[in-house]
């Protein structure tokens, strides 16, 4: 806030905006909410933001038990206020990222709009290869999301034993 003090030093003088200077500001701060001009009538009417939304990914070999993970990433996303918007199982074991269907339809989850992130448990589970890793990484970049890992210190210490 702009506060002008009068020369006489008896504290501050109340600046008055104009109706021009209000609606400019109302129009500066939809620009910064990602409204489009004219969306939002007026200083009145506030735009509703909604929770971030992501997709669980887990994937693990055929018969593993996954359900710690899925807990552990529900949890994770709860406790930053992430919607969870789908949580995807896969059985793939070793095959590459390029051929999980599981995989496939996370990506397209952040592609659609309808989640900001994909949300898997250990790294592994992308990928143990650092370039088919980054490659899936970079794809969901480009759709406009991210991949985030939950823990990432567990990939390092199964590489320690």
């Amino acid at each position: 806030m702009i506060s002008v003090e009068n020369w006489q030093g008896q504290g501050r003088t109340r600046v008055r905006r104009t109706e021009g200077e209000l609606r400019r500001r109302q129009e500066l701060a939809d620009a910064a909410a990602g409204l489009p001009p004219g969306e939002a009538d007026g200083p009145a009417e506030a735009a509703t933001i909604g929770r971030f939304r992501c997709v669980i990914y887990l994937c693990g070999a055929p018969n593993t038990n996954i359900a710690g993970p899925r807990r552990e990433c529900t949890g994770y996303a709860e406790a930053f206020g992430w919607e969870v918007t789908d949580v995807i199982e896969e059985r793939a074991g070793l095959l590459p990222p390029q051929g999980r269907d599981g995989l496939r339809q996370a990506v397209e989850c952040v592609k659609s709009g309808e989640a900001g992130a994909v949300l898997t448990a250990w790294r592994s589970m992308i990928s143990p290869v650092p370039q088919e890793y980054d490659e899936v990484a970079r794809e969901i970049e480009k759709a406009g999301g991210f991949l985030h890992v939950k823990d990432s210190a567990r990939d390092g210490q199964e590489a320690a034993r």
